[in-house]
């Protein structure tokens, strides 16, 4: 069957009709991953490259095409998550057993989703009820001291859905800096992690649904610093750091199907991304101080979908309200934006389209307006040509306006235009695609220096290939990515000008092996004064997973094979060879 996206167009629509460039991540590819965070588990996508300060759900960040985490949009359950204060968030803190599927969009979609969409939106969908009853449990072990219990519920009694689950996990974990490096401290930086979800829906009548989804994430890991202000005279060898990342999310859901052609949707979403660092004396045990940087975020959605024929138009209006709680003094703390948008996407018999414009207004730099026209034409049965042209916007986040000795009040907004062509080839077993793309941002603001250059070229090409012969897949991808900053022509920090991933699994029997392996050449990153060059790498993962019963499966995975020595980040070291074994229950 062929798989149905929601993230490129706000509509359901089946992968194959899609001009955008997207990947799915469905429940199949989470089971496998073991103790890995969703992050590592993106890492393997086309178009995406990832960063860690340390290892094992310590600090993180993602670019999509380039373009930074504060430039991306991260959406669960079709609400906005994430902080004010840096623009980003969190993606170790979402446990893999907790999320049915993840869809990921690849460029500009600003007119979609208002402003920060520069090089894509992540979409996440919790675990949803199901027909029936199906009940799943987990336990697993590894190295460095990892450990996972999972449980989860799921089912379906006349009009009334229900899903439940919880998941903990935790490792004593590694020293997540490099000797040498700045601030190191020669400990063990573990992290523990504990989430809950619960999603219910009521089928009112045949036309109106009802639902509401809970999500709650609460962890803690340890990083090498020490605080500022700093009473005890600490540095990062004498103070023992620990991160407390929390989130919380609350969505309630109204579905409507006014007629045939007119449904409406009305969404409420309640967020708070938790941000608090402490830190104690090693010697003693002294509490040393602790800061707190907290989003509070609501939001309202109203989305309304008429089908003319085999076409679609859609109107949306949101409003999204951004409260800060911080120890530090920001001299804004709060930001209102109301955003209203319409597209209209066309399907002939061999075409399609989709034109979208957007209006936003942002309380503190008033409005502006995005637009963005997509096509694609099939060329034969087996091959599309696709393309899209847009516009973005993008303001400037909190600590980047206010925070002292870093933010700049006089920052001005990013305005961007985006162009993409790509071609797209399936025929039978086999798919293929070519994209190349270029994201021009005007005043560009460097996310580790805060300085706004004049401009900034995200451009690349990314190629994929997905092959299976009977029991046997194959999927291949290539990126080169080279982000540069004008004039200066610098390199965009922490991104690989050439990825190259393969991912291969087989199936005999009762047992099923995987391998994957990726690439990586060099990158730069910031070394104060001036920067710094982090060798490319090569990592290999393996595993295996052996059905004992129809209901029971046990799990191998070996991840960094060959032992590589590798770093994403300057300063900050990764896993060696790390062995994880689950087991998998579900009736």
């Amino acid at each position: 069957m062929d798989p149905v996206v929601v993230t490129a167009t706000r509509v359901t629509t089946p992968l194959t009709e899609l001009v955008a460039d997207v990947s799915i991540i469905d429940r199949a590819q989470l089971e496998q991953a073991g103790l890995q965070s969703l992050i590592d588990v993106l890492a393997n996508l086309p178009g995406v490259q990832v960063t860690f300060n340390g290892s094992y759900r310590s600090n993180s960040g993602v670019f999509l095409r380039g373009a930074s985490s504060s430039q991306t949009i991260l959406l669960i359950n079709g609400v906005r998550v994430g902080s004010a204060t840096t623009g980003s968030y969190s993606l170790e803190s979402l446990p893999l057993d907790r999320i049915e599927r993840v869809e990921v969009l690849r460029g500009a979609a600003a007119a979609l989703y208002g402003p920060d969409a520069v090089g894509g939106v992540i979409q996440v969908f919790t675990r949803e009820p199901q027909d029936g009853l199906t009940r799943s449990a987990s336990v697993g072990a590894g190295t460095d001291g990892q450990r996972k219990l999972g449980a989860s519920l799921q089912g379906q009694s006349g009009d009334w859905g229900y899903s439940l689950g919880a998941s903990h996990e935790r490792a004593k974990g590694i020293n997540v800096k490099l000797p040498g490096a700045s601030g190191f401290n020669a400990d063990a930086d573990g992290f523990e992690y504990s989430s809950l979800d619960a999603s219910v829906r009521y089928r009112v009548n045949a036309r109106h649904l009802v639902s509401a989804q809970v999500l709650l994430s609460d962890g803690e890991y340890g990083f090498d610093g020490a605080p500022f202000p700093n009473p005890l005279s600490l540095n990062a060898a004498t103070a023992r750091a620990v991160a407390y990342p929390r989130l919380e999310q609350q969505v309630l859901k109204w579905s409507a199907d006014w007629t045939a052609e007119w449904t409406s949707t009305l969404t409420y979403g309640h967020s708070r991304d938790v941000s608090v660092n402490r830190y104690w004396r090693i010697a003693d045990g002294a509490a040393a101080g602790q800061s707190r940087f907290n989003t509070t975020r609501s939001q309202l959605i109203w989305q309304n979908d008429v089908r003319l024929g085999r076409d679609t138009l859609s109107v949306i209006a949101e409003q999204r309200k951004d409260e800060v709680d911080s120890t530090t003094n920001y001299t804004v703390s709060s930001r209102t934006l109301r955003g209203l948008a319409a597209s209209y996407a066309m399907n002939g018999q061999d075409w399609n389209g989709l034109v979208t414009a957007r209006h936003d207004r942002n309380s503190q730099f008033g409005s502006f307006n995005t637009w963005a026209l997509s096509a694609g034409y099939k060329l034969s049965p087996s091959l599309r040509l696709v393309g899209s042209t847009g516009t973005t916007f993008q303001a400037p986040s909190f600590n980047q306006l206010y925070f002292p000795g870093f933010g700049n009040p006089d920052l001005t907004p990013q305005k961007g235009r985006a162009h993409e062509l790509g071609l797209r080839y399936q025929q039978g077993s086999t798919r293929a695609s070519a994209v190349l793309y270029r994201n021009r941002v005007q005043g560009f603001i460097t996310p580790s220096t805060n300085v706004q250059s004049n401009q900034a070229v995200l451009e690349g090409v990314t190629l994929t290939w997905d092959q299976s012969w009977g029991a046997t897949a194959l999927s291949v991808s290539y990126d080169h990515a080279d982000p540069r900053l004008k004039p200066s022509n610098d390199r965009v920090l922490r991104v690989a000008r050439h990825v190259l991933r393969t991912q291969v699994s087989h199936r005999q029997g009762a047992w099923q092996s995987y391998a994957e392996l990726r690439l990586s050449s060099d990158r730069e990153d910031a070394q104060f004064p001036g920067r710094v060059t982090l060798p490319g790498y090569g990592v290999l993962n393996v595993g295996a997973a052996y059905q004992i019963r129809p209901n029971l499966t046990v799990q191998v995975r070996l991840n960094n094979l060959t032992d590589k020595a590798y770093s994403l980040a300057n300063g900050y070291t990764m896993p060696g060879r790390n062995l994880f074994v689950s087991l998998n229950w579900n009736d």
